[in-house]
C-alpha cells in the first residue's frame, strides 16, 4: 500500500519538473538560424537641378543565418547576416535605360537585448547593436542612350535600436513584430568612373546624413520563423570630390526601399 500510494506522487512531481522545464515560448530563443527571403528592392536618386534623377528596381532573392546566446537573467545577443542578389532595371531621366544590372547586398548585424515579461500572454524585447550595410553594383556597359556606365561600392555603418514584441496565438504560434530605428553613423561610396574611359578618375564620397527604419511581423514555432518584412533607408548628399578637368563628382541625397518575404529554421 505504501509502494502503490508513493508512485503516483513521484510520476506527478517528474510530470511536474519536466512541465516547468519548458522553455518559455516568448522568450528569446537562443541557437543557430538558416534560411532564405526573396524581396522587391527600390533605389532613387530624385531629379534636382542639372539631374536627371535615376532609379534601380527588380526583385532580389537572398540567404540569411544567425546565432543568438541567451542568459539566465534573460539577456540575449544575436549575430545575425544576409546576402542578397538582384539582376535590376536601371532607368534616368538624362541618360536612358540599362536591364540585367547585377546588385549584390551583404549586411551583418550584433547586436544585444533582453526580455521583458510584464504580462503572461506577451513579451517585449528592446535591443541595441551595430550594423554594416554592403551594396556593389556593377553598370558598365552603354545605356540606351549610349551613355557608358561604371561599377559603385557603398557602405553603410549605423546603429539598429528596435523593439520585438511576442504574442501568443495558440498552443504552438507566437507572433511577433518588430519595430527598428537605425541610426546612421556615416556611410562610404566608391563611383568606378574610370571604367567609363572618359578620363576622369574614381570618386570616393562620405555620407554623414541620414537614417533607416525596419519593420517586420513573423510568425513562430519551435523551429520555423515565416513573415513579411521591410526596410528603409534615406541619405541625404555627399560631399564634393575632384575627379579631373576642374569637374567634381557628389553622390546625391536618396533613398532604397525594400520589402519580401523570409522563411528560417532554427537548429
Amino acid at each position: 500500500m505504501v509502494l502503490a500510494t508513493a508512485l503516483p506522487a513521484v510520476l506527478s512531481a517528474a510530470a511536474a519538473a519536466q512541465e516547468t522545464a519548458q522553455p518559455n515560448p516568448l522568450l528569446t530563443k537562443g541557437g543557430w538560424e538558416l534560411g532564405g527571403q526573396i524581396s522587391h528592392y527600390e533605389y532613387e536618386e530624385p531629379a534636382s537641378a542639372g539631374f536627371g534623377g535615376m532609379n534601380l528596381k527588380g526583385d532580389r532573392v537572398g540567404v540569411v543565418g544567425a546565432y543568438t546566446a541567451t542568459a539566465p537573467n534573460r539577456v540575449f545577443t544575436r549575430i545575425d547576416a544576409r546576402v542578397s542578389y538582384g539582376s535590376l532595371k536601371y532607368s534616368s531621366g538624362g541618360t536612358g535605360t540599362m536591364d540585367d544590372v547585377p546588385d549584390w547586398i551583404g549586411e551583418v548585424r550584433a547586436v544585444i537585448g533582453r526580455d521583458y515579461l510584464p504580462g503572461g500572454s506577451y513579451a517585449l524585447s528592446p535591443y541595441i547593436g551595430f550594423g554594416y550595410r554592403y551594396l556593389y553594383d556593377d553598370l558598365r556597359g552603354y545605356s540606351s542612350t549610349g551613355a557608358v556606365g561604371y561599377r559603385r561600392y557603398s557602405q553603410y555603418f549605423y546603429i539598429p535600436t528596435g523593439l520585438t514584441a511576442r504574442f501568443r496565438a495558440g498552443e504552438r504560434w507566437v507572433v511577433a513584430p518588430t519595430v527598428e530605428y537605425d541610426w546612421f553613423l556615416a556611410g562610404k561610396q566608391e563611383s568606378k568612373l574610370s571604367d567609363t574611359g572618359l578620363g576622369y578618375s574614381d570618386a570616393d564620397n562620405e555620407q554623414k546624413n541620414g537614417r533607416g527604419y525596419r519593420a517586420s511581423l513573423m510568425f513562430e514555432t519551435r523551429h520555423w520563423v515565416i513573415g513579411p518584412w521591410m526596410q528603409y533607408w534615406k541619405i541625404k548628399a555627399s560631399d564634393i570630390v575632384p575627379i579631373g578637368g576642374g569637374l567634381g563628382a557628389q553622390e546625391p541625397e536618396n533613398w532604397t526601399k525594400e520589402y519580401g518575404v523570409e522563411l528560417r529554421y532554427r537548429f
